[in-house]
């Protein structure tokens, strides 16, 4: 299963790479980062179709927001499953992802226990 992480910290990589090391090394998963919107979309247009089954995203990015990537994922590849991260848990942006298609909506620091649940359940429908 190929999960991509887009934010625009870099050391968002490490994190992820390091709480899910035990499924990447069982080869039940496969983390690709993208560090800007405009990367991300790039990534998934790169095979038709896109090899990404799930997209966890920050919503506060420069350029494009978290939200905008969020619209242009719905709309361009509405397979896939994409799930909001934000420092901020506030109803308005939370209310936002929701009603454009975000299934879930986590926020910093990441609960990374209920993360793991989500992407659990999102291989098995």
């Amino acid at each position: 299963m190929k999960i991509l992480i887009v934010d625009d910290e870099r050391d968002v990589e490490m994190l992820f790479r390091q709480k899910f090391r035990k499924e990447i090394r069982n080869e039940n998963l496969e983390l690709i980062f993208a560090f800007s919107g405009k990367e991300a979309l790039e990534m998934l247009e790169a095979s038709n179709p896109p090899e990404v089954v799930y997209v966890f995203s920050d919503i506060n990015m420069p350029r494009m927001t978290g939200l905008e990537l969020l619209q242009n994922i719905k709309s361009r590849f509405p397979g896939i499953k994409v799930s909001m991260i934000s420092a901020y848990g506030d109803a308005e942006n939370h209310d936002k992802a929701i009603s454009s298609g975000a299934k879930e909506f986590f926020t910093k620091p990441i609960d990374f226990i209920s993360l793991k649940r989500e992407i659990k359940e999102s291989m098995v429908n």
